[in-house]
């Protein structure tokens, strides 16, 4: 794998490692709301992150596959020069 290849693979690893962490927090203060905060409006909050969990989970998993692929691809390459 040349230099190019490298950069482009630590920035597309740090970005699928900062989405999954925000998907773990969401996850965490969605426990926390649930548990903490009683008021009329905390099963839309909760309903509102456990979507945008979802939507950032697809966004995660279809990013992962397309940059697994992608290191598959250019990890080939330097295996064949």
């Amino acid at each position: 794998m040349d230099e190019d290849s490298k950069i482009r693979f630590k920035w597309k690893f740090y970005q699928l490692t900062i989405q999954l962490n925000l998907i773990v927090l969401l996850a965490a203060v969605s426990l926390i709301v649930f548990f903490l905060l009683h008021s009329p409006y905390t099963i839309s909050l909760i309903t509102g992150i456990l979507i945008l969990i979802l939507i950032l989970s697809w966004d995660f998993l279809n990013r992962y596959r397309k940059t697994k692929a992608w290191l598959e691809e250019h990890s080939d390459q330097g295996k064949e020069t």
